[in-house]
């Protein structure tokens, strides 16, 4: 297993009068994030703030794992997040989980 950034950025469902709790299907989308860390999938991730992108740091075999298994988040579907860039990481500082 390697460990990737991925950038997940706003697509054209998101609804930028309205915060981040209040995006339709917030419920679902935050049960499906709790899932991938319970899995171990997701080991860190939250928004950049001042961005309008999402920072994910996942543990994955490959960056085709990564894109199948963020295909099934309710935000994929409705547009609100897409998948912007897949990089493998080298931690160097720190531990991870």
């Amino acid at each position: 297993m390697k460990i990737f950034a991925v950038i997940r950025t706003r697509g054209s469902g998101w609804q930028p009068s309205l915060p981040l709790e209040q995006q339709p299907g917030w419920k679902t989308h935050a049960a499906f994030m709790d899932a991938l860390v319970s899995d171990g999938f997701v080991l860190l991730g939250g928004p950049l703030e001042g961005t309008p992108d999402v920072l994910l740091i996942a543990r994955a075999a490959s960056p085709e794992e990564i894109t199948t298994r963020l295909q099934d988040d309710p935000w994929t579907a409705g547009n609100l997040l897409r998948t912007a860039q897949i990089t493998p990481w080298i931690l160097r500082l720190g531990k991870l989980p």
